[in-house]
C-alpha cells in the first residue's frame, strides 16, 4: 500500500459503524467455517486495525480499516486459520503506521507476526525500471511462498480486494495495476489452483485493460441472455434427472464463462462472439471418485462427445492438485458444451487451491500435511530455474510458460506421468528426468520410433530417450528448441561450467555485432572513464566475466548494450559528448598474445592454426570461434572463410585476429607440388630445402597417370618471407611445374 494517503482527522460514527459492520460479517462467517476459532482474539486485532489506521481513508472516503477487514473475509471464505485471519487485519500496520512486527507478536504470537512481516517486506525496494521491479517482486513472492504459503496468500486476496475497488483511482494506477495483476498475480492464482479468483483477477484486470472489448462482450451476452438462461436450464434437469434415474447423488452446476476466458478465445482462434460456441459449460459433482466415472459414461451416452476433447485430470492431476473429468459434447441443438465431472473434495481445491489443502494444529502452528513437501517442490523448483536469469523479459516469458500455460502428459518407458508444458520437446522430457540425461542426449524414441529433438510432445506419447556414455554436452540450438524455463537453464548451466573460453567468445561476438548495430563505439569496455561505470551497472568484474555470461546465455547482449547506454547518458557531459571523448585515439591497452596470435579484446584466449589453410606471420588472418576449442586462425583467402562468411547463421562466429611478435616460433604449413616423375625427385625436394634450412616434418610422394607425380610436404616456418624464399627454391628443380599451399 502507498503511504502517501489521504488524511482525516478521526472516524466519525457512521465510518466507525460501517467498520464494526464489516467486523461482525466477518466474525460470523469465521464463526460457520471454524466453530472452534478464538473470536475475541480475532477481535483484538481489529481493534489494532482500527486504531492504527484512525486517520487513514481509502480514495472513495470509507475508513481504511475497511480494506483489511475486505482482505480477512476473502481468507475466511478461502478456508484459512485464525492466524491468518488476523494476520490480514494487520498486513498494512507494520508499513503504514508506527505498529512493528515485534508489536504484533507480543499480542499475537509469532507466527502472525512472521506473515505480517512476510507480507511487508513484498513491497519496499526501488528498481530503475518497472519491468525490473515486478520480476524482483515476483522472485520475492516465490521465496515467501516456499516459506510460508499464507504469505502470497493474503497478498492475492490484498490484491483481490484493490482490484474489486479500482474505479477510485487515476486511469494509469489502474492500467499499472491492472497490468501487473494480468502478469503475476492471475498466474500465480492459477499456479495455486484458485481458479475462482484467477478468473475474478483477469475479468477485473481486464476491464481496466480493454474496457471498449469488455464491454463489446457483456452487451453480447446480454443480448442473448435468454437463450443462453434457457439452454443453461435445460441442460441442467436433462443431466440431473439422468442421474436420479440411475441412482447417482450429486449435484449439476451451469456456468457460463467467464469474460477474459471469452475474449481469449476471440482473439487467439479470430472469431467473433457469434463463433464462440462453447459459451456454457456444467460441473456434476458427486460422492466418490466411480461415480465421477460412472457420469462420465451417461454423458457420452446422452451427448455426441467431440473427438480429443476428452481429458483425465483424475488419474492424472495437474501440477497444482486440480482433478476432474472434462469433455466436450454436442447437445441436441448442435451446440458444443464442456462437462466437468469431480468429487466435492475435488471441487474444494478446484475452487480454492491449495487453501483447501492447508490445515493446522490447535492455536495456530502450522502442521503441513503429509505430501506438502512435494505440493511446493514447484516453487522451489522454479526458483532455482531463475535464479541464472537476469533479463526481465525472459523471466516473464519463462513464468508464463511454467505458470500459465497448459500442460501436456507423456510416459516414460516404466510408465511414469512427467508433466511438461505444452509445446515441450524430447529436450525437456529428458531434462526432466535429471541434467545427466539432457546433457548426453543423443536421440529420442516416441512409442519407438525416432524423432527430431524439436518434435512436439502429445498427450499420451511414450518417450525413450538415448544417451552416450559420457556427457558430451548440449548443443546452443537446444536453448532455441527447448520450450521449458527447467530445460534451458539447465543447458545455460552446463554451458556456464563446461565451457567459460567459448562463451567469453560468443558473449563478446554478440556484444560487439549488437554495439555496432546501435552505433555505439567498440571501446567503451577499454576506456577508462567509462569502463568501471559499465561493469558496476551490469555487475561484473571484468568484460570477460560479462561477455560469459552473454555466451552461457545469462545474459542478453541487447540487454548489456541498453545498460551502456544508460550508462553513457548518466556519465555525459556539457560542452563535448562522451562519445566524442570516447573516440578520441588513445593507447591502445597491452594485449597477451597465444602462439603468436592476438585475439581482439581477449586475453589468454585458446588458439589454434586451422589445418585447411594453415597460416603463417604473414598471412592476412581471421578467428573462427568453434564449439569448444576457443579461436581457430585461417588465412583471409581460405575457402572455408569463403564459404563460411557467406552463411547468415555462421558470421556472427568470425572475430578480428592479428599476429604479435612472433620471433622466435616456428609455423608449420602444408605444401603440394606436382612435377614430372622422375627418379630423385624426392630427394632433389628434400636437399633444396635442406640447403635453406627449413625443417621438413614429413614428405611423400606418388605417381600419377601421365607420367606426373605429386609431393606432399609439411614445413615449418618462421614467417611468409621464410615460406616464399622455399617456394622459390621449389619451383627451381627440374620438372616441377606447380607447387600450392593446402591442407593437411
Amino acid at each position: 500500500m502507498n503511504k502517501k494517503m489521504e488524511k482525516t482527522p478521526i472516524f466519525d460514527a457512521d465510518s466507525m459503524d460501517q467498520a464494526v459492520v464489516a467486523f461482525e460479517q466477518l466474525a460470523d462467517k469465521l464463526r460457520e467455517t471454524h466453530p472452534s476459532v478464538d473470536v475475541e482474539r480475532v477481535r483484538r486485532a481489529f481493534t489494532l486495525a482500527v486504531e492504527a489506521h484512525r486517520d487513514q481513508v481509502r480514495k472513495d472516503g470509507t475508513p481504511f480499516v475497511t480494506h483489511p477487514i475486505a482482505s480477512a473475509m476473502i481468507i475466511v471464505e478461502m478456508g484459512l486459520d485464525e492466524d491468518s485471519v488476523i494476520a490480514a487485519l494487520l498486513h498494512d500496520v507494520v508499513e503504514d503506521t508506527d505498529v512493528t512486527c515485534e508489536d504484533i507478536e507480543k499480542q499475537f504470537g509469532a507466527s502472525v507476526a512472521v506473515i505480517v512481516e512476510g507480507v511487508t517486506r513484498l513491497s519496499r525496494v526501488q528498481y530503475t525500471s518497472k519491468e525490473e521491479e515486478q520480476m524482483e517482486n515476483l522472485r520475492k513472492m516465490l521465496m515467501a511462498m516456499a516459506k510460508d504459503i499464507r504469505v502470497i496468500l493474503i497478498k492475492i486476496a490484498d490484491r483481490l480486494h484493490n482490484m474489486r475497488t479500482m474505479e477510485y483511482q487515476s486511469s494509469k494506477k489502474q492500467l499499472e495495476k491492472a497490468f501487473e495483476t494480468m502478469r503475476i498475480y492471475a498466474p500465480i492464482a492459477h499456479r495455486l489452483g484458485m481458479q475462482r479468483i484467477k478468473w475474478e483477477l483477469e475479468d477485473l484486470s481486464f476491464y481496466y485493460l480493454d474496457r471498449v472489448a469488455y464491454d463489446a462482450i457483456t452487451q453480447d451476452i446480454d443480448n442473448r441472455r435468454d437463450v443462453i438462461d434457457g439452454f443453461m436450464s435445460a441442460m441442467q434437469t436433462k443431466i440431473g434427472s439422468r442421474l436420479s434415474e440411475n441412482g447417482i447423488e450429486g449435484k449439476v452446476y451451469g456456468r457460463l464463462k467467464h469474460i477474459y476466458s471469452i475474449y481469449r478465445k476471440m482473439y487467439t482462434q479470430h472469431r467473433t462472439f457469434e463463433e464462440v460456441f462453447d459459451l456454457c459449460a456444467f460441473r456434476v459433482i458427486v460422492g466418490n471418485i466411480a461415480d465421477c466415472y460412472n457420469v462420465l459414461g451417461h454423458i457420452h451416452d446422452m451427448f455426441k462427445p467431440v473427438p480429443g476433447r476428452f481429458k483425465d485430470y483424475i488419474s492424472t492431476p495437474k501440477p497444482n492438485a486440480y482433478q476432474s473429468l472434462h469433455t466436450t459434447v454436442i447437445g441436441e441443438e448442435g451446440l458444443p458444451f464442456e462437462v466437468q465431472i469431480r468429487t466435492w473434495d475435488m471441487h474444494r481445491i478446484a475452487e480454492y487451491g491449495i487453501a483447501a489443502h492447508w490445515k493446522y494444529k490447535e492455536g495456530g502452528s502450522a502442521k503441513k500435511v503429509a505430501d506438502d513437501e512435494e505440493r511446493f517442490a514447484w516453487i522451489r523448483r522454479l526458483l532455482e530455474s531463475q535464479q541464472e536469469s537476469g533479463d526481465a523479459q525472459e523471466f516473464f516469458h519463462d513464468l508464463r510458460i511454467d505458470m500459465f500455460a497448459d500442460e501436456v502428459f507423456v510416459f516414460t518407458p516404466r510408465g511414469d506421468v512427467i508433466n511438461l508444458p505444452a509445446g515441450a520437446t524430447p529436450i525437456d522430457f529428458a531434462y526432466s528426468i535429471h541434467s545427466a540425461v539432457g546433457n548426453r542426449m543423443t536421440g529420442a524414441k516416441i512409442h519407438g520410433r525416432l524423432v527430431p529433438f524439436d518434435h512436439v510432445l502429445q498427450n499420451g506419447d511414450i518417450v525413450e530417450i538415448q544417451t552416450t556414455g559420457t556427457s558430451h554436452g548440449p548443443s546452443r540450438d537446444w536453448m532455441k528448441i527447448a520450450k521449458s524455463s527447467e530445460a534451458r537453464n539447465k543447458i545455460r548451466q552446463w554451458f556456464k561450467k563446461e565451457r567459460r573460453e567459448e562463451n567469453v567468445l560468443h558473449g563478446k561476438s554478440a556484444f560487439d555485432a549488437e554495439m555496432k548495430r546501435q552505433g555505439f563505439p567498440l571501446d567503451v569496455l577499454t576506456h577508462e572513464e567509462t569502463r568501471e561505470p559499465i561493469l558496476k551497472r551490469l555487475g561484473f568484474a571484468t568484460p570477460e566475466e560479462m561477455y560469459a555470461a552473454i555466451g552461457y546465455g545469462g545474459l542478453t547482449a541487447q540487454k548489456s548494450v541498453g545498460k551502456v547506454r544508460d550508462v553513457l547518458l548518466q556519465i555525459a557531459k556539457p560542452g563535448k559528448t562522451l562519445l566524442d571523448r570516447i573516440n578520441q585515439p588513445q593507447k591502445p591497452k597491452a594485449q597477451k598474445p597465444v602462439r603468436g596470435i592476438i585475439v581482439e579484446g581477449l586475453d589468454n584466449c585458446l588458439v589454434k592454426f586451422s589445418r585447411c589453410c594453415a597460416p603463417v606471420p604473414g598471412d592476412e588472418i581471421v578467428g573462427f570461434i568453434t564449439r569448444g576449442h576457443g579461436v581457430s586462425v585461417h588465412r583471409l583467402d581460405c575457402q572455408n572463410y569463403q564459404n563460411s562468411s557467406a552463411n547468415p547463421e555462421e558470421t556472427g562466429r568470425w572475430i578480428n585476429v592479428s599476429w604479435a611478435d612472433t620471433a622466435g616460433e616456428v609455423y608449420q604449413t602444408n605444401l603440394s607440388i606436382t612435377a614430372k616423375d622422375r627418379d630423385g625427385l624426392v630427394l632433389d625436394i628434400a636437399t633444396a630445402l635442406t640447403s635453406i634450412k627449413v625443417r621438413v616434418r614429413s614428405l611423400s610422394a606418388r605417381s600419377e597417370p601421365g607420367g606426373m607425380a605429386t609431393a606432399f610436404l609439411s614445413l615449418e616456418v618462421a614467417d611468409l618471407k621464410q615460406l616464399q624464399t622455399a617456394l622459390n627454391k621449389l619451383s627451381g628443380i627440374s620438372g616441377v611445374q606447380e607447387i600450392k599451399r593446402c591442407s593437411a
